[in-house]
């Protein structure tokens, strides 16, 4: 998964994640400077395939579909 952010050095998340459909999984993500305006976007990106966007999510999100 990867977040897309202004200062992308400073984003803390783990570089990958793995689960199987129909798994529920957590992905956290944080970045020092983000303001409640802004938005986090997770992409998944399979080999031989372009970023799709999972879901995006704003600061504090706890739960996203």
């Amino acid at each position: 998964f990867l977040a897309v952010a202004a200062a992308r050095a400073q984003v803390q998340q783990e570089p990958s994640a793995e689960t199987t459909e129909g798994t529920e999984i957590t992905i956290n993500c944080s970045h020092p400077n983000i303001k409640m305006t802004e938005l986090i976007y997770w992409y998944r990106l399979l080999p031989g395939r372009g970023p799709e966007l999972l879901v995006s999510g704003h600061k504090g999100s706890k739960a996203l579909p």
